[in-house]
């Protein structure tokens, strides 16, 4: 069992994190949250390449049952991005002083990201950028999950993610067996969508076996709030690492703008 970088205590669990950059008080906070089977290690080296990038400080934590954070009970509540977004990201950011953040998510992690904008009043949030969201269950998707059962109890997915994570299995099972759920097949949090307030970067591989564009599509026609969308050809689940060139940079210049306008002084001045 490796020692994480830093720890929490938080929801009756404890939890790791790690931060890059500037800490709060001297720049904006990217949050990171990872998608259905990662950690905080397993961004690797992208959290540092951001805050460079961007001039923010960057905190990225493991959700219990992940990375080096305490266990859960299996199987998980079918609900348990929504308990991640309303019952731990809040308090998370309390305990660790962020200030002003960007929420960034990917997969799992862009789904709590969004949930929480639309049913948590939280001023300290100023915009999203969601990487392969998901808002329901589409069958292309579904197919790739039961896929990865196999890659995970007969091919090397085990061994990959037994370097990560302290209880691989409750990773694995209780990403796999909730999404497998026959009750989650009328799973949506698109309604997540009708309350941002909030600007949103959306980036999508189009090659992405886990959701289609009827995700991103989805975003475009329920958002108030302005949304920038970056579909990027040739990319997978994971266009940060398929096409970081892309992906970095569109991010950054996201942020900049956010942070330019939290700048500008207003009318009334």
């Amino acid at each position: 069992m490796a020692t994480p970088m830093m720890q929490v205590e938080l929801a009756g669990h404890t939890l790791e994190y790690d931060w890059w950059g500037p800490p709060p008080g001297k720049a904006p906070t990217l949050v990171m949250l990872h998608e259905g089977l990662g950690s905080v290690g397993l961004w690797r080296d992208w959290p540092e390449a951001l805050s460079k990038a961007t001039g923010m400080g960057v905190l990225a934590y493991s959700r219990a049952g992940y990375g080096r954070s305490s266990s859960v009970p299996l199987p998980r509540p079918l609900d348990y991005m929504t308990r991640e977004a309303v019952d731990v990201l809040g308090p998370l950011l309390d305990a660790l002083s962020v200030q002003s953040a960007v929420l960034l998510g990917h997969s799992d992690g862009a789904t709590i990201a969004a949930i929480y904008a639309g049913s948590v009043s939280d001023m300290r949030v100023r915009g999203l950028v969601l990487i392969a969201p998901h808002f329901f269950t589409e069958p292309e998707g579904l197919e790739a999950i039961r896929a990865a059962k196999t890659a995970y109890e007969d091919g090397d997915l085990k061994e990959r993610l037994t370097r990560h994570h302290d209880h691989p299995d409750v990773a694995f099972y209780g990403w796999h067996d909730a999404w497998t759920d026959p009750g989650f097949a009328d799973w949506n949090v698109g309604d997540a969508i009708d309350h941002w307030r909030i600007p949103a970067l959306v980036v999508q591989g189009a090659e992405d076996a886990y959701g289609t564009l009827a995700q991103v599509r989805e975003v475009e026609e329920r958002a108030y709030s302005p949304v920038e969308a970056l579909i990027v050809d040739g990319a997978g689940h994971a266009p940060q690492q398929d096409a970081p060139e892309v992906v970095t940079p569109a991010i950054a210049a996201f942020c900049g703008t956010l942070m330019a306008l939290e700048d500008a002084p207003s009318e009334a001045q």
